[in-house]
């Protein structure tokens, strides 16, 4: 059975300050779990309903009530696990690197997590207004990649302008990438869900591209933010 001030805890981590306060964060679900098992984060507790093949020492079996009444999920499945937020490594400048303008949903980063693995982008970096990588809805949506991606959180325009590396941002008037010699290393930048990437962020691009409409009524206003990134990525991992 869940002690008050264990229920106490996990249930804040909810909230971006508890998790920042305790440097801890939860996932849920096995699959999920294992994956973030089999990397370097450390386990802090693990909470189940019934036994699962995970070597942990620090695992407790609940009851399904109890997993109702820390689990974040409407529908609990089976395990959840609070790990140790690991240590922020720095910013490799080599190779390509994702920068987020102010991209507020959870399910978008986390699948902007996911394409950064899958195309092999070692670093994500975030504007202080982007959502908590650690939001309990941004790990479910990274499936685990959220181990092998680095994510910073800082001041945008300091970071660009002291960059050297072309940074490219999109926009729905920028030159049409598919017809662009892309580099192997480089910037590029993908903005808010509703407002796109803010003028500030902005000044500090050196090229602009996007992503140009096939339709034949040409109606559609934008591309999910996630989406358009797929497709970024695609086209500059293309010639590599």
């Amino acid at each position: 059975m869940l002690s008050k001030s264990q229920i106490k805890l996990i249930t804040s981590l909810k909230q971006k300050k508890y998790r920042q306060k305790h440097d801890l964060f939860v996932a849920e679900g096995v699959k999920t779990i294992k994956e973030l098992m089999q990397s370097n984060l450390e386990l802090y507790a693990l909470y189940t309903t019934e036994e699962i093949n995970i070597d942990a020492k620090n695992e407790v079996l609940i009851s399904e009530s109890d997993l109702k009444r820390i689990s974040f999920l409407t529908s609990p499945n089976n395990a959840l696990a609070v790990f140790k937020k690991p240590e922020l490594k720095p910013i490799n400048e080599n190779g390509l690197i994702v920068v987020l303008d102010a991209v507020r949903d959870p399910g978008n980063l986390g699948t902007i997590i996911r394409l950064c693995d899958w195309f092999g982008i070692e670093n994500l970096v975030c504007s202080n207004e982007t959502v908590d990588c650690y939001n309990p809805k941004v790990i479910q949506a990274t499936m685990g990649s959220i181990t092998r991606v680095t994510v910073n959180y800082l001041d945008l325009v300091p970071f660009l302008k002291g960059n050297k590396s072309p940074i490219y941002g999109a926009f729905m008037d920028g030159d049409n990438v598919y017809k662009l010699n892309l580099p192997k290393s480089g910037i590029i930048v993908m903005g808010n869900e509703a407002n796109g990437i803010s003028k500030e962020v902005e000044a500090a691009i050196t090229d602009k591209i996007s992503i140009p409409r096939f339709g034949d009524m040409q109606v559609t206003e934008s591309l999910n933010v996630a989406t358009a990134t797929a497709i970024l990525l695609s086209e500059f991992k293309r010639g590599t």
